[in-house]
């Protein structure tokens, strides 16, 4: 008898942690992952994780609001992400309160924001107060690269 109520205060207990853990919001550094359901522009995807949708800003990338180019990142990340499992880590929320997370896709892992870098689909986002770069200064080198490489934005004198 006792040992019937103690499994059960061991299951009841455990369900309780899942469900606590379940409910939990994601915070910096947390990794998640889920399939991606829809790619509103070549900055912002919509991740299906099961139990929800996060809707995410890839960091540290600005795409051209309209044109040609605008188009083609959009593209370029629709034929990437589209109905894909990503993952990703969380790196915080803006000032809008958009979720900004680092996305990959793949094995062993691409970095999508990266990827449009090196290919000047996007350029490196720059704000007033902070420049946007990875640790080891990742985000400046890819875009170097394609300006370098005259890609994308860079094919011209002035990017448009």
């Amino acid at each position: 008898m006792e040992d019937t109520m103690r499994d059960s205060c061991i299951i009841k207990g455990s369900i309780a942690c899942l469900v606590l853990l379940c409910c939990l919001p994601v915070f910096a550094g947390d990794v998640f992952g889920g399939k991606v359901t829809e790619v509103r522009t070549a900055e912002i995807i919509v991740v299906d994780y099961g139990r929800g949708q996060y809707i995410v800003r890839i960091v540290g990338i600005a795409a051209p609001p309209e044109g040609p180019m605008s188009l083609e990142a959009r593209q370029t990340v629709t034929t990437m992400l589209l109905g894909k499992t990503v993952y990703a880590r969380f790196q915080g929320r803006n000032k809008s309160g958009e979720m900004v997370a680092r996305v990959f896709v793949g094995e062993p892992g691409k970095d999508v924001g990266l990827e449009l870098l090196r290919n000047g689909l996007v350029r490196r986002q720059q704000g007033s107060d902070v420049q946007f770069d990875y640790k080891y200064g990742e985000l400046t080198k890819a875009e170097n690269e394609a300006r370098e490489n005259k890609r994308g934005l860079w094919a011209t004198a002035q990017p448009k």
